[in-house]
């Protein structure tokens, strides 16, 4: 057992981000955080790789479309960039593991279309394998709303990876799907290596492409971030993260990193 390293989702500060890189970084480096996990990272690789160093900050995951053709699952004209240059720009920012952030509903809810998509992050995993990256799959609740012979989707959608496919659980989506989060990490196992450590009252229930409303800073809300981690030994990573927060979202961010050290987790 090993206690994960505290990390920030970068689109929890999007905008802040947009305004003013420098400054975004500087507060989050402030606050603790002395990792990140990026998004839309491949056209701006180089940019971000020199602002991370200017602020000290390691990003050791990052999320990008491995598994479907788009990069905005509500957007088809935005096309995603190719595995080959996911990699090369991971590679340029020092990611060690791409998660694949989502994948559409219609795609969950048959066995045939989950097998489809385990292929082709299987597929992802080989080329990543080549730059040496690993692969992995972030959850939103559409893999928890269907489920295959009394599963859910996500658990038959584990069976099918490739070992080396690693799952990073969004505790806050996962539990808005309706899943138990302390059976659902101890059915997934080691394959969990990364948190995305999200709180909210879960009134009203969040659905997809839409801001979520009820989101609160860690430990404030109703789901059960503290066992979940205790559930989750060999999670590598605890990452801070905000859909949506109608607060002060420094408040919010330095709320969850406080929540996560009082933990043990720095």
């Amino acid at each position: 057992m090993h206690t994960p390293t505290i990390s920030a989702q970068l689109w929890s500060v999007r905008d802040e981000i947009t305004a003013d890189l420098d400054e975004a970084l500087a507060r989050l480096r402030a606050i603790g955080f002395a990792n990140v996990e990026a998004f839309d990272f491949v056209s701006r690789a180089e940019a971000l790789a020199q602002a991370f160093a200017r602020h000290d900050i390691a990003c050791p995951t990052g999320h990008a479309s491995l598994a479907s053709t788009t990069e905005n699952p509500f957007d088809d004209s935005i096309t995603a960039p190719s595995s080959d240059e996911v990699f090369a720009a991971a590679a340029t920012l020092g990611i060690t593991t791409v998660f694949d952030p989502f994948v559409a509903p219609e795609r969950w809810t048959t066995h045939t279309e989950i097998a489809a998509t385990a292929a082709a992050l299987n597929a992802a995993s080989e080329v990543g394998a080549a730059h040496g990256i690993a692969v992995g799959y972030h959850n939103h609740n559409q893999e928890f709303e269907a489920k295959i012979e009394g599963r859910f989707a996500l658990e038959v959608f584990a069976d099918l990876l490739d070992p080396a496919v690693q799952l990073e659980l969004d505790l806050y989506w996962a539990t808005a799907g309706g899943a138990d989060l302390v059976e659902l990490l101890t059915t997934l196992g080691d394959r969990v290596t990364a948190l995305h450590i999200k709180d909210g009252t879960l009134d009203p229930l969040p659905t997809l492409g839409s801001p979520p409303t009820d989101q609160v800073p860690a430990g404030e809300g109703t789901v059960a971030l503290g066992a979940a981690l205790d559930a989750a030994p060999t999670a590598k990573y605890a990452i801070v993260e905000f859909d949506a927060y109608r607060g002060d979202i420094w408040h919010g961010m330095k709320t969850g990193f406080e929540f996560l050290a009082s933990r043990g987790l720095a």
